[in-house]
């Protein structure tokens, strides 16, 4: 499916491309392959077998005893260090969150969560594994060295996960009089495993909560507002918009919302240059969040 660059399985593997080159020149533990026009490229199973020796070496094997393996070797030394380890260091639980992705493969991608969740929580499942996950291949997305396919798998299947999570909070009820947070995504936006999140962290702190989605039209969010005084409005800007468009939709909503506290988060490029309201408030990290909820 995918066609990766080094710089790409440096992006995704942790391993500094120069290693890479090096691995592959003394060892051939991969063989890169050429586009028509002769640029070097390496494809999934490329980027698999980089991930699988990456995990077994922070194990403490070798790269020169880990090259001398067959591909169902290593795959079984990885399963076992899978299954001897209570659970998985941070690092090599987002390689197999990675190759849970490029292989479609679900029953890895629930062993490393439900891992997780059991240890830690499923938030710190999350927080230290979800998130940087998807940062990790956040580029990738971008440059389209992603098949679709695993894009819309890997992203419904965390999208479940979250679903779940809320549900079970749900079972208790918030008071009648708690306060009351307002979710959604504009228009242009359609990427809404954040703002699943972001619904999951205000129920946990015993919020009433209205969940709109994705790609909600301004004008019928208004009319939400004419019904209900949300305490919290919580969304989300990534996709690019020009440095006017994103003053002048934050604004309005400052605006429009003048009794609620206005929490917006936004990719780097986004955020560059807004100016900020007297109730409208940045957020780029879960803790943030975390703390507006709190107060």
């Amino acid at each position: 499916m995918g066609q990766y660059s080094i710089q790409d399985l440096a992006q995704l593997s942790g391993i500094k491309a120069h290693t890479i080159r090096i691995w592959e020149k003394r060892y051939s533990i991969i063989n890169p392959k050429r586009t028509p026009t002769n640029i070097r490229y390496y494809s999934d199973s490329d980027l698999r077998r980089i991930l699988n020796i990456s995990i077994l070496n922070n194990s403490g094997l070798k790269v020169s005893k880990i090259a001398q393996l067959g591909h169902d070797e290593i795959a079984k030394q990885v399963s076992l260090v899978a299954d001897n380890d209570q659970y998985l260091s941070n690092e090599k639980n987002i390689d197999q969150l990675i190759m849970s992705m490029i292989d479609l493969d679900e029953v890895v991608f629930n062993k490393v969560i439900s891992g997780v969740s059991d240890t830690l929580g499923f938030e710190k499942a999350m927080t230290t594994i979800v998130y940087p996950f998807m940062t990790k291949i956040g580029v990738l997305w971008q440059t389209g060295n992603i098949n679709p396919a695993q894009e819309h798998f890997i992203s419904n299947l965390i999208r479940q996960k979250i679903i779940i999570a809320i549900d079970e909070i749900s079972i208790a009820s918030p008071a009648k009089d708690a306060p009351l947070a307002l979710l959604f995504l504009p228009e242009n936006e359609l990427h809404e495993l954040g703002l699943l999140f972001a619904q999951y962290l205000a129920k946990k702190a015993n919020y009433r909560t209205i969940y709109l989605g994705q790609k909600m039209p301004y004008q019928d969010l208004l009319t939400v507002r004419d019904i209900y005084t949300p305490d919290i409005l919580i969304t989300y800007l990534i996709n690019p918009l020009k440095e006017n468009q994103r003053q002048q939709y934050v604004d309005q909503l400052a605006a429009d919302f003048p009794q609620s506290k206005v929490l917006c988060s936004m990719s780097p490029d986004n955020s560059a240059g807004i100016k900020l309201q007297k109730n409208l408030h940045l957020i780029s990290s879960v803790l943030e969040l975390k703390e507006h909820l709190a107060n």
